[in-house]
């Protein structure tokens, strides 16, 4: 009955809800867009052109691993149970994981499930190779520990804790990191706190043992301590990447530099100097240094062509230093024929680069993005950085030059969300035609992410919702977010408020924001008062800058065309400023017919007409109550205005329909304030322009969140848009009413005025967003309701006009201190932040209560072989360094009763008939491209011998041809040096008898 007598007070007389069930109103999470938690690790697979980004447990849900590709490829990946993710690592088309509970996660990329698990104790860290099937897993105990990935089960093979065999202290042999040789994959490097030592699985010994020491007077990487003799603990160690040397890094802030041949000290430097391991008189002055965080040896497409980047190392001391630095070394001398002066010289550098980044926040971790290769531990010939924050972000800079790197069109859209922190989310709904013609052309370096396909859904839907992202650096996104189908425009646009404002020092903060439906306007607020529209178009200076003006005046409007960014072609060109100068700016609205309104936290509202661009209204919203009270209005409500608490705009929404009382429509601005007061404002033509009335204010309880004009016969939103602003000319009408939304009620009216119904909330709870929706289902359309979602994180609908509440659903998933935030979309689709940088789309209507969903994506791409590993070069091999491949390292670590492995199968048989590589992806499908010469081999090892002996007399082969080598080699030597012996004395013969000859000839 209430919602009866609800209906005759608003004047509606159609049950605008009257098909909708209950069971319509069922929410699915269809998506998420963001990172949930803190970033704790980064990988990259270069041969796939994948990204993966692992999170840390929190309050907002445990540490999730995320995968991504191109355009808007990704996956997902819970482990069981809550941790956070320590590394990652991509092996031959997995992905594998180290957790915070010790535990090594393998996953299939493609269908995002746990494959094989294992939990270790105290593990300190992880090392894979893109060709083995093994991962190393280093343990606190400083032995070294190896998981079998193909058969999935830990292996017996062990590496001891070699440093403990040679000091007996406990502290000495804690183990720091490890990394393989990057041509020789029989040797790896195993750094402890008291030195690094060099294994080699084929021989099982430690080649070789560095221990640096710096003597009395030498100052060491942070110049403490000269007086005596001291042992800095190593904090890290690399491999050149031609293996000839290695590198120390200890927590002094020495780059100790070593010859892997004899176990030499090159040299030692820090990043300020060079020699720091010798004995000065004149000693610099003592720094306070960072912990070094990461290092990598870098080398260009040349593996002796190099450089290091470094993480940490710098003066703590000094607010202008880097976290980030980059030694270029240049081609490396030939080490055969180049003295130690040299070599040590070699490595002072060419010049240090330091890499800016932000500044407050310190570099915690980064990942080099490769062009192709995967080898040399990801260091080779790469073209960008990407660098974690300790304030949870992420930066994208080009390498070397470390140039900052826009993630818009180059990353996934949930990257984005941590590239800076997002602050604000709108969101409006566009025509499918109007979207697709706003693909940005803008100039972009090479992808960065290449990898995976799309599924391919068979739906598109007309209406596309845009998001609007604003983030830290004030730089706003547009893109589309799907609705479940396909996304024809994965393109994202962008817009820089900063340097529309010609502002680049700092100081500037976006407050508001919003999006035209069918022209695709956009206009932004600042916190200083000023307005900025931008508009779609060609940028006239592209590839140039242009002089920016000055500022803009108080009220006045301002010509911004000159301020698109160089890089832009098309796309959103900044069009005009408006500068409100009353405060932060709480609301902008723009409308379909060329109309842009804004309220300020001062008290003002702004109209401007587009056309001129004009400022066709510029008002107090203290003047409506001078208004009501002269008796402007025919109908005014009684209500108090707020007794003097400062009043200003929260919402803006135009529209055309019938005021109350009049017999004609108009165009119609309604602004509803902090107070609860709604205002209309007509916008009549007048000469060549518009002019702009106050038509009335109705009051309600406390602040608008939402306000939706809506035609009474159909529901459908009574929108401005062009065609029917186009039948004003011909006398057409447009009945409706205004759905006010406050924080505590809802309220159904005939503006201008009051009159109608209104329906208070549950006491407790706040309305934090509110739109009116059409209840459209998979199946049929079932009339119009009004949505709204609460502070208690409930989501509620209501019919029209009798406001009944249909059905309450809760969303567990969104984060209570932020559903303030929260955006519901006019095609039913709820917005709202889950975590500080993680977003969930829910639809509402036609669902089935399905929590999220992993994608249908395909992540690996079959085709893509992984290249031949480095090997060693003909001068290590002549100097005695042994060949071993990877499945030779299978048999050593394996043992001859391991059977084989399907990369094992497919390396062998390349081996026989002399491919030299081998497709991984399709051996570990069991392609039918090698499952007749892999059977073949299958029956040739059944028949004759078996697994185990079939590699081990490979290994002797390759050793006994090693070794005819050799002797061929010294025959060789024995045959030149015969061969010269009898040159000299063919020469010596000739001398003689030349000589005889001429004494023979004067006698004779």
């Amino acid at each position: 009955m209430a919602s009866f007598i609800r209906a005759k007070q608003a004047g509606v007389q159609t049950d605008l809800s009257a098909s909708i069930q209950p069971l319509h109103f069922m929410p699915d999470e269809q998506a998420r867009y963001g990172i949930n938690s803190q970033i704790s690790c980064l990988a990259y697979d270069p041969v796939q052109s994948l990204l993966a980004v692992g999170t840390n447990e929190s309050k907002f849900g445990p540490g999730k691993i995320y995968v991504f590709g191109q355009r808007r490829v990704h996956k997902f990946f819970s482990p069981p149970r809550s941790s956070s993710i320590r590394e990652l690592r991509f092996v031959a088309n997995r992905l594998i994981s180290l957790d915070s509970k010790n535990e090594l996660s393998v996953w299939n990329l493609d269908t995002g499930n746990q494959v094989a698990k294992y939990v270790y104790s105290g593990v300190v860290c992880l090392v894979t190779d893109p060709m083995l099937d093994w991962a190393f897993v280093g343990l606190q105990s400083g032995d070294i520990a190896a998981y079998d990935l193909d058969r999935e089960r830990p292996s017996t093979f062990r590496i001891p804790n070699f440093w403990r065999e040679r000091d007996p202290n406990p502290t000495a042999g804690r183990l720091v990191s490890m990394q393989l040789h990057p041509r020789d994959i029989g040797k790896i490097l195993i750094a402890y706190t008291n030195g690094a030592v060099i294994y080699s699985f084929k021989q099982n010994v430690v080649q070789k043992y560095f221990e640096y020491e710096l003597p009395p007077g030498a100052p060491g990487g942070d110049g403490h301590g000269m007086h005596m003799a001291r042992k800095p603990k190593v904090v890290n160690a690399a491999w050149h990447p031609t293996g000839t040397f290695i590198l120390t890094a200890h927590e002094d802030g020495s780059l100790a530099i070593w010859d892997t041949k004899d176990g030499r000290l090159v040299t030692a430097r820090s990043l300020y100097h060079t020699k720091v391991n010798e004995p000065t008189g004149t000693p610099f002055k003592p720094m306070r240094l960072a912990p070094f965080v990461k290092i990598s040896w870098c080398c260009q497409t040349d593996p002796d062509n190099t450089g290091l980047l470094i993480a940490g190392g710098h003066n703590i001391d000094d607010p202008s230093a880097s976290n980030l630095t980059f030694i270029e070394l240049g081609p490396t001398p030939i080490y055969a024929t180049s003295s130690w002066e040299v070599l040590a010289a070699h490595f002072d550098g060419k010049r240090t680069m330091p890499i800016t980044t932000p500044p407050g926040a310190s570099v915690v971790n980064y990942v080099l993005i490769p062009r192709s290769s995967p080898y040399y531990n990801g260091s080779q010939d790469p073209i960008a950085i990407l660098v974690q924050l300790s304030s949870g972000e992420l930066i994208t800079l080009t390498f070397p030059s470390g140039f900052p790197i826009s993630p818009t069109n180059m990353l996934h859209p949930s990257l984005s969300f941590v590239h800076p922190f997002v602050q604000k989310v709108a969101v409006s709904t566009v025509p499918r035609a109007r979207w697709l013609g706003m693909a940005e052309k803008r100039s972009l370096g090479e992808p960065l992410l290449r990898g995976g396909v799309e599924y391919s859904h068979r739906t598109r839907k007309e209406a596309r919702n845009i998001i609007q992202v604003l983030h830290a650096d004030n730089i706003i996104r547009l893109w589309d977010v799907g609705r479940g189908d396909e996304i024809e425009n994965a393109m994202q646009c962008q817009v820089d408020v900063a340097r529309s404002l010609n502002r680049f020092e700092g100081g500037v903060e976006t407050t508001a924001m919003h999006m035209a439906q069918e022209t695709g306007e956009f206009a932004a607020g600042t916190k200083t008062g000023e307005v900025l529209v931008w508009r779609w178009g060609i940028n006239k200076n592209f590839g140039r800058e242009e002089p920016r003006g000055g500022e803009c005046e108080k009220g006045g409007l301002m010509d911004i065309s000159s301020r698109a960014e160089p890089s832009l072609k098309e796309g959103l060109q900044p069009f005009v400023m408006h500068n409100m100068a009353s405060g932060k700016v709480s609301v902008v609205a723009v409308s379909d017919v060329g109309f842009v309104a804004a309220g300020s936290e001062g008290g003002y509202l702004s109209i401007i007409d587009l056309r001129g661009p004009k400022v066709i209204h510029l008002g107090s919203v203290a003047e409506w109550s001078k208004a009501e009270k002269r008796g402007l209005f025919k109908h005014s409500s009684s209500s108090s205005s707020g007794g003097g608490k400062q009043e200003w705009p929260t919402v803006i929404e135009f529209g055309v329909l019938t005021l109350d009382g009049e017999n004609y429509s108009s165009i119609c601005c309604f602004v509803g304030t902090n107070l609860g007061r709604v205002a209309t404002f007509k916008l009549l033509p007048s000469g060549g322009g518009y002019s702009v009335q106050l038509a009335g204010v109705a009051h309600m309880d406390d602040k608008v969140v939402a306000i939706c004009p809506i035609e009474t016969q159909t529901g459908r939103e009574a929108g401005a848009t062009g065609p029917v602003v186009a039948g004003l000319r011909e006398g057409r009408m447009v009945d409706g009413v205004l759905v006010a939304v406050t924080q505590t009620e809802s309220k159904i009216f005939r503006p201008p005025n009051a009159r109608g119904a209104s329906k208070s909330f549950d006491s407790g709870i706040l309305c934090d967003a509110a739109t009116v929706t059409p209840a459209d289902t998979s199946m049929a359309s079932h009339g119009y309701a009004l949505v709204a979602v609460f502070n208690d994180r409930s989501l509620r609908s209501y019919t029209l006009p009798g406001l009944r509440e249909i059905a309450k659903r809760p969303l567990p998933m969104l984060d209570p201190l932020r559903t303030v935030s929260t955006v519901i979309s006019k095609t039913g689709d709820v917005l709202g932040f889950t975590g500080p940088s993680e977003i969930s789309v829910l639809p509402v209507w036609g669902g089935t209560g399905r929590s999220l969903e992993n994608t249908l994506d395909t992540m690996i791409n079959t085709t893509r072989d992984l290249p031949a590993r480095p090997t060693i070069s003909n001068v290590q091999w002549l100097s005695g360094t042994q060949y071993i491949s990877p499945t030779d390292l299978d048999l050593l670590i394996g043992g001859p009763d391991r059977p084989p492995s399907k990369r094992m199968m497919a390396a062998t048989d390349a081996e026989r008939n002399g491919a030299g590589v081998y497709n991984p992806a399709a051996a570990a499908a069991g392609g039918s491209g090698s499952s007749s010469s892999t059977a073949r081999l299958q029956g040739q090892v059944k028949e004759t011998e078996g697994w185990g002996d079939y590699l081990t007399r490979q290994l002797n082969e390759r050793t006994e041809k090693l070794n005819i080598m050799g002797d061929s080699m010294d025959q060789l030597a024995n045959t030149t040096g015969r061969w010269a012996e009898d040159v000299d004395g063919f020469v010596k013969r000739q001398k003689r008898e030349l000589f005889l000859g001429g004494v023979k000839k004067s006698f004779f």
